[in-house]
């Protein structure tokens, strides 16, 4: 589903300025993403996600933005999470998903003084609330997090210390901004913004990517931080007060409409409510991030009236993508698959909006990729040369000429 809003008066500059703002979802949300960003790469002419103006990510959108921003394209991270045979970085999906061991343990050895405190207030202290008291107090039992973000933060670390990345916002090409929320004050934090671009970026990416509930906080200079998220969806403002021409969003996560379903698990058709806990929360945090987007997109498309905004979301009728588990790595290329699909469709449906508008900023359409409605994330993904660390970053400093060249004549 493509939402496009296109410019009141449109400047034309010699040289229009892209950003990209790419929204959180967990694992598969990310995996989402990664295949609609790819469809974009194949199907416009003159786009290259590797060198716009300026990213902003949030959560599992952050590890996007974050490569991207390091010329890492989506063809490599394609290698990497969908086909696994990139000679630079090996994926284990376990790696996100360690459980957190330290933090079960930290919270288990309270228990006992906790325990020791209560029946000493319940025999001695009087009160009607005593009961309902303990849940409170016990709740500090409870684990912040499943899973062990550690193994994702030196991952990260590893990846953009090699092949001439950097993981310093400082020495990035374009400015990238990852979005966290500081727990202890519900204050949004921008990474690589003023006072915080020396917060390493895998650190700052740990800290966005920290779902309450799935990852404990992360601590960044003796304060907690969680899930980006939390305060908006995509934080696509950070680019438009950039003055970016043309904004590009990608939001992976939509509310269900089960009355005009494509497909759904045996026994729950129309009603949600059957599906459990698990699929009434997830429908709610889909609702609350979807209408909380397009509240901020109308009062860009007011504040912003002459910049160019193309967000691309799943289709509301998706059953297949709803009820696949949006923390499970298994069925990450079913899923990259379904967005690339998706995506190629509404650039096909949506072929004579889109035309004049990326003309206005130097862009295309390829028709020939547009025209094959049977066409896989695989299909245009090129082989990778073999590669070591020297010749990489030869390589990549000739395509760093090749662009400085181009873009002087």
């Amino acid at each position: 589903m493509l939402s496009l809003h296109t410019a009141r008066q449109r400047p034309t500059p010699s040289t229009p300025r892209i950003g990209l703002a790419v929204a959180g979802g967990g694992p598969i949300g990310g995996m989402y993403e990664l295949g609609a960003l790819r469809a974009l790469d194949e199907a416009i002419d003159g786009l290259d996600l590797t060198r716009l103006d300026s990213y902003v990510g949030v959560s599992s959108g952050a590890f996007l933005a974050a490569g991207l921003a390091n010329r890492m394209d989506t063809a490599e991270m394609c290698r990497i999470f969908i086909t696994g045979d990139s000679d630079d970085v090996q994926f284990r999906p376990e790696t996100f998903l360690r459980p957190a061991f330290f933090e079960y343990m930290r919270r288990a050895a309270g228990a006992p003084r906790l325990a020791m405190e209560w029946w000493r207030d319940l025999i001695f202290s009087r009160g009607d609330s005593r009961w309902s008291d303990a849940i409170n107090r016990f709740g500090g039992l409870v684990p912040t997090g499943l899973f062990d973000s550690t193994e994702i933060e030196r991952f990260l670390r590893d990846v953009f210390s090699r092949r001439g990345r950097s993981n310093d916002f400082r020495e990035l090409a374009a400015p990238l901004y990852v979005v966290a929320v500081e727990l202890d004050s519900g204050k949004v934090v921008r990474f690589g913004g003023e006072g915080w671009d020396d917060v390493p970026i895998s650190r700052a990416v740990q800290a966005s990517a920290a779902l309450p509930g799935l990852y404990a906080p992360v601590e960044v200079r003796g304060k907690h931080f969680v899930d980006g998220a939390l305060r908006r969806t995509m934080h696509a403002s950070l680019l438009l007060e950039r003055g970016v021409d043309l904004l590009i969003g990608v939001n992976p996560l939509v509310p269900f409409d089960s009355s005009n379903a494509r497909s759904t698990p045996e026994g729950i058709d129309q009603r949600l409510s059957e599906g459990g806990l698990p699929v009434v929360l997830s429908q709610t945090f889909r609702t609350l991030l979807q209408s909380r987007m397009q509240v901020g997109l109308q009062r860009y498309a007011n504040t912003y009236p002459n910049i160019d905004q193309l967000v691309f979301e799943p289709n509301s009728d998706d059953g297949e993508l709803f009820f696949t588990n949006v923390f499970s790595f298994a069925a990450r290329r079913r899923v990259c698959e379904l967005a690339f699909r998706n995506t190629l469709d509404d650039l096909r449906k949506r072929a004579d909006d889109l035309r004049q508008v990326l003309e206005a900023h130097g862009l295309s359409l390829r028709e020939d990729v547009l025209a094959d409605p049977a066409r896989s994330i695989l299909d245009g993904l090129p082989k990778q040369p073999r590669a070591t660390e020297t010749t990489a970053r030869l390589r990549r400093a000739l395509d760093e000429v090749d662009h400085f060249i181009a873009a002087r004549r």
